[in-house]
């Protein structure tokens, strides 16, 4: 299953050229992301308060072609592997068909309190 979630570019997220300055890529992704869990029907809150949290492990990233103030992008979301510790997935931003940008994205659970490593939960996995 692929999730889509649209992104206007806007000022603040370009650099003096006009176009995105690339760590705004890594928040368009971030933000697709939580959508695609919300989604999902994660819900990250009552994750946090029952002492776990999400965080990116490793983000492996390809910058393809720059996206430009106002234009509308399309971040694409795909689960690739699912293990019981990690998920990870693929990330892709387009601007109409036009790929600009590729990241392969590993995420995994720890504890809140102490940033140790977990399992992800059965409940995840089973969503996933």
């Amino acid at each position: 299953m692929i999730h889509r979630f649209p992104v206007r570019v806007y000022y603040e997220d370009t650099d003096m050229g006009g176009i995105v300055y690339h760590a705004n890529y890594l928040r368009f992704i971030e933000r697709a992301r939580s959508d695609w869990v919300r989604n999902l029907g994660n819900d990250q809150n009552a994750m946090r308060d029952a002492g776990l949290i999400w965080v990116v492990r490793r983000i492996e990233a390809d910058y393809l072609a720059p996206a430009k103030f106002d234009e509308a992008l399309r971040i694409e979301t795909e689960v690739q592997k699912v293990t019981p510790a990690r998920l990870t997935m693929s990330q892709q931003v387009f601007r109409g068909e036009t790929e600009l940008f590729r990241a392969i994205v590993t995420v995994v659970c720890v504890n809140a309190e102490s940033g140790a490593p977990i399992r992800l939960p059965a409940e995840i996995r089973a969503l996933l």
